[in-house]
């Protein structure tokens, strides 16, 4: 069993290779590391939602209100699966199977879901809240991330969604809709090369500690 998880390591970090040391994968930093790189720290989730906000937005002019809405509501459909098939190609390893915290990457990946309710009332009483919902939604979703990517990036991205998307609302009211879309896919997108530099320097910082 210890050699099988020691191959394992060696291939997801190969500048590991040939120490005499053991590497566990239930050591909650190498646990962290592994995520991160895996995941290129984020950056594939905010790429995609970015687009698919920055879409809806655009649609918003060409369609009634409530179908922006309900687009703007469902559109994790196709950036969830996107995200995941960005990650595959921006990550700079795969991720461990025993890695313990995979079970819980996933869940909060996917924890904006369950949130659904409150966005459906929104879009009954008036569908030109659901942007502003949606911020408030995923700038909560995002805190975690600072913990499980170890950067304030998170924080920044998190608070900055959720306040500047407020402000928006408040300023234009009833025409906020787009703009509140087109200013969380900016944030987002503003924020992805930084978060996945943050990746980069984790995979260069485990190589300089393994040599």
């Amino acid at each position: 069993m210890k050699e099988e998880k020691m191959s394992q390591h060696k291939m997801l970090y190969p500048s590991l290779a040939g120490k005499r040391h053991m590497v566990d994968s239930n050591d909650l930093n190498l646990a962290l590391q592994d995520v991160s790189l895996s995941s290129a720290g984020g950056a594939p989730f905010l790429i995609a939602y970015g687009f698919t906000l920055c879409v809806t937005a655009v649609l918003y002019f060409f369609i009634p209100l409530e179908t922006a809405a309900l687009i703007a509501m469902f559109q994790g459909g196709i950036a969830l699966p996107l995200a995941f098939w960005l990650e595959r190609r921006l990550g700079m390893t795969p991720m461990a199977t025993d890695n313990p915290l995979r079970a819980l990457s996933v869940q909060m990946a996917m924890s904006q879901v369950v949130a659904l309710p409150a966005v459906i009332i929104a879009f009954n009483l008036n569908a030109i809240t659901v942007p502003v919902v949606l911020a408030a939604v995923g700038g909560g979703h995002f805190l975690p991330y600072a913990w499980l990517h170890r950067t304030r990036l998170y924080l920044v991205l998190g608070t900055a969604v959720s306040v500047g998307a407020f402000a928006l609302q408040i300023t234009l009211r009833s025409d906020a809709f787009p703009y509140v879309l087109f200013y969380m896919s900016f944030v987002y997108w503003l924020l992805t090369p930084l978060v996945y530099r943050h990746a980069r320097q984790i995979t260069r910082d485990t190589r300089i500690a393994a040599k």
